[in-house]
């Protein structure tokens, strides 16, 4: 009887699974596994957030897998150790995995796939995170695109092809010893702060085509300039589900014109949502083709970039959301409280990092990778760089984001400031966004006065930038 090992990552779906569904058509069993191996992450190993994530994704996979009568077979350690071991065990003829995109999770990959060929075993892996692979989109040219819009250009035409794969029936699922528990994974954290995010999020398949569900209800006909508002549910919140592979991009535009087909009536615009998908996969071509994008500058020009010294102290303030900048803060504390951020405010609480208080990016970058749930190294990397001014396709140097008014002009009534700063939830609107006017409002409330002078700062930095143009 034929059987092969389906290698789970960040695919943890069962519908639209390529790897899942080309095991169960070519094998009489599969044995679904997951192996925890985060030291072959080296330093991008996943933070706080996205573990608390991933133990209630797989707890989730194992529930779906047993509703189909399978198990999800759990192992921790080297992933071609233990996937040698495994085949040992079974017999598995075949290895079948969906594919990764970072540097490191390239390496792995092809170094595993050449050593199992040697032994005799079949490896097949396929994709199931992109609309296309990285290497499908290029230029007249043929080569990499540098800017969004072109690449996108491109994408789009190709976008519409295709209908998601349904979940394998039967799922054959075959069983092995050795596995390990999902607690002995030590996922979750020991002191218990994650009761924001449990409130806010669930992880999973299902939770993902809720949140789909949800947008098309209420958000997507008014996505254009909704999801700019941070005090409305205006953005998809697909970020991490899409992250750990518990939806698909191709999903994603199926369901989405699927849910409003039934709904009738004039169907709402989905190009603006589509079009944000396509930063998401802009960022794994770049990642691919320029696989040093995640501690590099991308334009090399910011290597001479005359950062401030690191402050540590400083750096801590902007973290706690402890600075005196409204926007900024409310931000910061959405971030710690509930693993996500709003994208229009992660630009604002970005360029005030790098811009207003000229902190590397790098710093930054890392605070997010262990912040967020939807932390993903081609994207953390893309937006850093982006507001940075030091990427592809960058927002230019001089363009820093005014804090001020962008809370006026996209939380014009505070309500997101008012949510995330109780100390500035009974202030009058106007307050809310510049509590310094009123220092009385400072001493009762107890918020900090402005850790830096934001004209001032921003000077600073255009002047600074001036080392890169010259």
């Amino acid at each position: 009887m034929s059987l092969a090992i389906v290698w789970l990552r960040r695919d943890l779906r069962l519908a639209d699974n390529p790897a899942l569904h080309a095991a169960c058509a070519a094998h009489e069993r599969v044995l679904p596994v997951y192996i925890h191996a985060p030291q072959e992450e080296g330093e991008w190993a996943p933070g706080a957030a996205s573990r608390w994530w991933l133990h209630h994704s797989l707890a989730a996979l194992e529930s779906s897998l047993h509703g189909h009568h399978s198990t999800l077979h759990l192992r921790a350690g080297d992933s071609l150790g233990e996937l040698a071991a495994l085949i040992r065990a079974t017999g598995a003829a075949a290895v079948y995995w969906n594919r990764l995109y970072e540097p490191a999770a390239i390496a792995r990959d092809t170094r595993i796939k050449q050593a199992l060929r040697e032994q005799g075993v079949a490896a097949h892996s396929f994709n199931a995170a992109l609309w296309r692979e990285p290497w499908q989109i290029a230029t007249k040219t043929g080569d990499p695109y540098r800017v969004f819009t072109p690449y996108w250009r491109n994408l789009r035409t190709l976008i519409d092809e295709g209908e998601p794969l349904p979940v394998p029936q039967p799922l054959r699922g075959a069983t092995a010893e050795g596995g390990v528990s999902l607690e002995s994974l030590e996922l979750l954290p020991r002191i218990r702060w994650d009761a924001g995010m449990a409130a806010a999020w669930t992880p999973g398949e299902r939770g993902a085509q809720e949140l789909l569900e949800l947008f098309a209800d209420d958000a997507v006909a008014d996505y254009a300039e909704g999801r700019d508002i941070p005090s409305r549910h205006g953005t998809s919140r697909l970020s991490p589900h899409l992250h750990f592979g518990e939806i698909s991009p191709r999903q994603a535009q199926a369901g989405l014109r699927a849910l409003l087909a039934k709904r009738g009536g004039k169907r709402p615009d989905v190009e603006p949502f589509l079009r944000e998908l396509g930063w998401r996969e802009f960022a794994h071509h770049l990642m691919f083709h320029f696989p040093e994008t995640h501690t590099a500058n991308f334009n090399p020009k910011f290597d001479g970039f005359p950062w401030a010294a690191d402050d540590e102290a400083l750096i801590e303030r902007w973290q706690r959301g402890r600075t005196g900048i409204p926007l900024v803060d409310a931000g910061m504390r959405e971030l710690w409280h509930t693993g996500w951020m709003h994208n229009r405010v992660r630009m604002v609480v970005a360029s005030f990092f790098t811009k207003n208080l000229r902190q590397h990016w790098h710093h930054g970058a890392r605070w997010f990778w262990d912040t967020l749930v939807d932390a993903d190294l081609p994207n953390n990397s893309l937006g850093w760089q982006w507001v940075a001014g030091c990427g592809a396709d960058a927002a230019p140097y001089f363009r820093v984001f005014n804090p001020v008014s962008q809370s006026q002009k996209f939380d014009a009534k505070g309500e997101y400031l008012a949510r995330w700063l109780p100390e500035l939830a009974n202030a009058v609107p106007a307050l809310r966004h510049e509590p310094w006017k009123d220092p009385s409002l400072l001493r009762k409330s107890g918020y900090p006065a402005p850790m830096v002078d934001l004209g001032e700062s921003r000077a600073a930095a255009l002047e600074a930038f001036q080392a890169v143009k010259s």
